[in-house]
């Protein structure tokens, strides 16, 4: 049909092309002419001639008139003006103008003329336009090389030639049938675009249509280097092959013109001629093994001519400047700014780690560690992975991966592993009960630690360095005794602050910064000039502003609930020593609530409870709204209702809840009796928080005064990260302006508000990333590490940190004239301790220089005496966690309800599974509590404990929940629900534990077996 007709049509032109390219580049190659107008012949030998003068400007505008219409329409000109810092302002203006209003390829020829132009051009602006080709990646890049190593081959044209064609061709039938983002996606992973071009595909997709994102897909991606042949994988792989089949010339699986053969065959003397003329050229494109030839000769794909190479990994020189005592072996800190490139210089440091290694046939192993699930992958798809993927199997593992595989056999089968210290951390204590289930340190020959400055304490970075000063240790013993050495990683240490720590002083600071030096065993501490011109150049230091708002004159709210908590405290007879609404009074309620469930006193843990809520809504009250505070308490009080009705009124076999006590009667009846009255004050907007006020002008002005804006607010908790946000969305006046605002948490079940997991904060960051979210309200999960866009504003919305918090909060504000925001009440405290961050700040940075300063055998001496004492620490906790651990045996220990203080079971009767669920095996169990569905959990659409929680059942105390386990159901107890009761010759003691690793006992693991032979079911 016409169809059929149409195709046969395409490939006729594509054979006359096919004809033109064999006659242009083959028969006719020594008399043929550049597209500048000069002959081959000619234009090689002239340009040799000018890259042998001393002027490498000169050869390089040379190149450009040779090769200007080609070089015009391979760039993106505002990526090349971003790796192009001598370029003036003004000109920047203009160019960007220009590109704006006329398109790329007339920019081009603007910035081609301004380095024409011998006084607008500073020195080695020329050599810095030909960096800024080969960084973006760009195939101008191959035109401007003045040593000619880079001049691509005629076969490498009429590839590049051959493939702009086929997509000209069949233009039309792309923008209908690709799907863009998968394409691209695809096209990222095999460095054929960057992060950049995604984005950008992406927000054109979000702001027009697939169509556009696909045209801007085809434009971005036929600049690039080699790009047919890794193109035509990536629409495979997206999930288009009959597309990609039709761009090499076959339809419906049958050859309809082998382009690629025809190609292959009749440029390939010209191969092996320009791999002698060009051997780099042959080597970057040979990543595979083959040579030119043998590539061409072996298949008709043109891909095995054409391979994806490696982008390119070079550093700017203050990086490379901090990084050469590493690449000389050393272990180091490296502290350098957000947003500088800490990981891009781990990246170059490993692989130059395990070229040298190969180069020496010795066994290289590169292990980074992160402190943060997100960060896994993030490091993995970003830095280590598309860098050196072609020479190194790299991998990533984290507690949220899918990889269902042993960590030891991961280590053994991959040359750099990308995961959370605490996996390694477990590696290594299995090693210590068998050496198949773990890992030593010595089978990594690099550790990379990311965010360092948490290398201290009991922290998991630490815990794993002192198993390293234990070895080196061993090995300063093994040398005086002649015996062959254990071997030991390098370490690189990775940090944008390490604090002061809990230093008041210059010589504490010094202090601190050495012992995370003794801890990394670090040569040194490398920090680059802050006066850099490339540094200043890479990092903006944002503008600093306090927004101070007055405190309420009158908060009725806040009043009425204070006198709530004074009725509570005079029927309890509690009278604490702090102020309400503080930390200091949470404190004392959370030990007033832990003494009282020890001493059986229900009446006072109970009321302790609940005070804790009512200071939970005072602060509430201080950062956001008043409704948010009495959403708190009315949840909180629906949730203890539900518990004194029914669990379940249909069944004959649960009985109905006992009556409320004397003490839940008061505090529910109290609350109902002001809920009205506290209802109607939380919608009173004449008291409202003046904080939000000036929240208010201050995304205001920011998001009316830049169009293109992105921010971030950090805020103390999860709850007021979503209620910021909910407040955000119900003002009509963000809206008109442009604010898509999103909350962002952390994962931990720590909190009773619901956490996001991990794919949701990538979704989140994803979108924020692309544009389609711009303001982001995030807890402290988003300060460290995280790969989040540069922002205009950063705003601190009440939130009291320390110095290094402050470092990381402020570094995300990183875009051209940025914005570094306190938000507080002028009574607080917020405004204090951001000028104390400050000074100590700077006392950090003395700290460093001073340290820096001191002599090699001053600094050996503390470091060295820094860590002998962190050993000794690790042989005093060895010994009293053995004094401690399994000091009682299971059947001297009871557990009590710690609501009716009812016996609920014995310490025999609990087993463990998978080392920390805690599950209760005996029989009899079942009859002391029942199963409800978790309404509240419900209500917040949380995905854990689906199986119901478990309740007392004479007082609907929580105890845990039922978990499925190989197809049994079981109840798993939380340690914090219950009293323990110690039972020895000396005395009986009532004991509250948070965690069941807290309890010095051991208890069995669960035995299935047994289980299943005491089940009366067939």
């Amino acid at each position: 049909g016409q169809g059929g007709l149409f195709y046969s049509n395409v490939y006729i032109l594509i054979v006359i092309v096919l004809i033109y390219c064999v006659f242009y580049y083959g028969v006719s190659r020594p008399e043929a002419t550049a597209r500048g107008g000069v002959p081959v012949g000619n234009r090689m030998e002239e340009a040799a001639a000018a890259a042998a003068s001393p002027s490498h400007d000169e050869s390089i505008l040379y190149l450009i008139s040779c090769f200007r219409s080609r070089i015009k329409n391979s760039i993106q000109v505002n990526r090349v003006m971003d790796f192009m810092p001598s370029l003036s302002h003004e000109h920047k203006d203009r160019l960007r103008a220009a590109q704006r209003n006329q398109g790329d390829v007339e920019a081009a020829e603007l910035l081609l003329q301004l380095l024409e132009n011998g006084a607008a051009r500073s020195p080695g602006m020329c050599q810095e336009f030909c960096q800024a080709l080969a960084q973006g990646g760009f195939l101008a890049a191959d035109y401007v090389d003045p040593s000619l190593r880079g001049l691509p081959s005629p076969a490498a044209e009429a590839v590049n030639d051959l493939g702009r064609y086929l997509v000209d061709v069949f233009f039309g039938h792309l923008v209908q049938a690709l799907r863009a983002l998968q394409v691209a996606m695809k096209c990222l992973q095999m460095n054929l675009l960057d992060d950049q071009d995604l984005q950008q595909i992406k927000a054109v997709e979000d702001t027009r249509e697939n169509g556009e994102a696909v045209r801007e897909l085809l434009y971005r991606v036929m600049q690039k280097k080699h790009w047919f042949s890794p193109f035509l994988q990536a629409l495979e792989e997206a999930g288009h092959p009959h597309v990609a089949a039709e761009l090499r010339g076959h339809k419906n699986g049958n050859t309809t013109i082998s382009g690629d053969e025809a190609l292959a065959s009749a440029t390939q003397e010209d191969l092996k001629q320009d791999a002698k003329l060009q051997p780099n050229v042959a080597d970057e494109e040979n990543a595979s093994g083959e040579s030119f030839g043998e590539a061409s000769a072996s298949s008709g794909d043109l891909s095995t001519y054409i391979a994806s190479p490696e982008p390119q990994l070079c550093l700017r020189d203050y990086q490379m400047e901090v990084a050469k005592p590493a690449l000389e072996g050393k272990n180091i800190i490296l502290c350098l700014p957000t947003g500088s490139g800490k990981t891009r210089v781990a990246v170059y440091v490993a692989k130059d780690h395990l070229d040298k290694k190969r180069n020496a046939k010795e066994d290289g192993k590169v292990i980074v560690l992160v402190n943060k699930v997100p960060l896994v992958e993030q490091h993995f798809q970003k830095e280590f992975y598309p860098h050196l993927k072609h020479s190194y199997h790299v991998t990533r593992l984290s507690g949220a991966s899918q990889l269902k595989i042993s960590f030891p056999e991961v280590v053994r089968s991959s040359d750099v592993i990308i995961c959370t210290a605490k996996i390694l951390e477990n590696a290594l204590e299995n090693a210590d009960k068998d050496e198949e289930e773990g890992v030593q340190l010595s089978v990594f020959s690099l550790i990379v630690i990311d965010e360092c400055h948490h290398t201290h304490k009991e922290a998991v970075y630490n815990n794993i360095m002192r198993r390293y000063l234990k070895v080196k240790r061993k090995n300063e013993k093994r040398m005086k005794e002649g015996k062959p050495l254990i071997p030991q990683p390098q370490v690189l240490g990775l940090t944008a602050s390490p604090g002061v720590g809990n230093a008041k002083n210059a010589s504490k600071a010094e202090e601190h910064i050495l012992k995370i030096c003794a801890n990394l065993d670090a040569a040194g501490i490398m920090t680059v000039n802050e006066h850099d011109f490339q540094l200043n150049n890479q990092v903006k230091d944002p503008s600093r502003k306090f927004e101070t708002a007055e405190e309420k004159g009158q908060d009725p709210f806040k009043e009425k609930l204070i006198n709530i908590i004074t009725e509570i405290q005079a029927y309890c007879k509690f009278n604490p020593n702090a102020d309400f609404g503080s930390q200091p009074y949470e404190q004392w309620a959370v030990q007033e609530e832990k003494k009282a469930a020890k001493e059986g006193n229900r009446k006072a843990r109970v009321c302790a409870e609940h005070l804790k809520k009512y200071n939970d809504a005072l602060l509430i009250n201080d950062t956001i709204r008043m409704a948010d505070a009495y959403n708190h308490l009315n949840n909180f009080y629906k949730e203890e209702k539900s518990k004194k009705v029914a669990v379940n009124e249909d069944s004959e076999d649960i009985p109905m809840a006992p009556k409320p006590d004397e003490t839940d009667t008061f505090l529910i009846d109290l609350f109902y009796a002001n809920k009205k009255e506290l209802q109607k004050l939380a919608t009173n907007v004449q008291y409202e928080n003046n904080n939000l006020a000036k929240l208010r002008s201050t995304l205001m002005d920011e998001f009316t005064k830049t169009p293109e804006t992105r921010g971030i607010i950090f805020t103390k908790t999860r709850q007021s990260a979503f209620a910021l946000c909910q407040w955000i969305k119900e003002i009509a006046k963000f809206e008109e302006i442009g604010v898509k605002a999103h909350y962002l948490i952390g994962a931990g079940h720590s909190s009773e508000f619901k956490p996001m997991t991990q794919n949701e904060q990538r979704e989140v960051i994803e979108k924020f990333r692309t544009g389609k979210i711009n303001l982001l309200i995030a807890t402290t999960v988003a300060e460290e590490g995280l790969d989040i866009p540069e922002c205009n504003i950063v705003i601190r919305y009440g939130l009291i940190t320390n110095e290094t918090a402050m470092i990381q909060a402020r570094g995300r504000a990183r875009a051209e004239e940025s914005t570094y925001v306190l938000v507080a009440s002028s009574g607080s405290k917020a405004i204090e301790r951001e000028n104390v961050n400050i000074y100590r700040e700077k006392m950090m940075h003395k700290a460093i220089k001073r340290v820096q300063n001191m002599s090699q055998e001053d600094y050996l001496h503390k470091i060295k005496s820094f860590q002998l004492q962190s050993i000794m620490e690790l042989k005093m906790k060895a010994k009293k966690q053995q004094c401690k651990t399994y000091k009682e045996n299971p059947s001297l220990v009871t557990f009590l309800c710690k609501n009716c203080m009812k016996q609920t079971c014995s310490g025999e009767d609990i087993q463990v599974i998978d080392d920390m669920h805690h599950i209760n095996v005996k029989k009899e169990f079942e009859n002391l509590y029942i199963v409800r569905e978790n309404k509240t959990l419900q209500a917040k659409e949380a995905d854990y404990q689906a199986n119901g929680e478990i309740i007392c059942k004479d007082c609907r105390q929580t105890w845990g929940n039922m978990m499925v386990h190989r197809g049994l159901d079981l109840p798993c107890l939380k340690i914090k629900n219950f009293v323990v009761v110690f039972k020895n010759s000396k005395s009986t003691s009532n004991k509250i534990f948070s965690r069941w690793g807290e309890l010095p006992i051991k208890f069995p693991v669960f035995s299935y077996v047994d289980r299943y032979a005491s089940s009366d079911e067939d």
